[in-house]
């Protein structure tokens, strides 16, 4: 009977980090905000998804002007959700400026 407790309690701790996506490296209330507007209500919903494609969605809700940064914080954020053991290299923006676009290449 513990063992399922247990087991309950874990998932519903995964639950909870999978909501959360302040817990992506730079990605704070703001962009938090913005990922909502894009229907990214949990990290798992990351996965597989192109960063360009979601930065040209967000970029067309604001009326066509948008920092590029966001480009290189929504590629880190692909890679921190598609990834069981990020590098710690990578969970920085900057990481991701335009020189790292192959890496998200289809």
């Amino acid at each position: 009977m513990l063992i399922a407790k247990s087991t309950v309690k874990n998932r519903k701790k995964s639950n909870t980090a999978d909501t959360n996506l302040q817990q992506i490296p730079g990605v704070g209330e703001s962009i938090e905000q913005d990922l909502h507007r894009l229907g990214i209500m949990r990290v798992s919903q990351l996965r597989g998804q192109n960063p360009q494609a979601l930065y040209d969605e967000l970029r067309k809700q604001f009326g066509g002007t948008l920092d590029r940064c966001m480009l290189y914080v929504f590629r880190c954020a692909v890679y921190y959700a598609q990834t069981p053991m990020p590098e710690p290299e990578k969970l920085k923006w900057w990481y991701w400026k335009n020189e790292r676009i192959n890496e998200f290449a289809d």
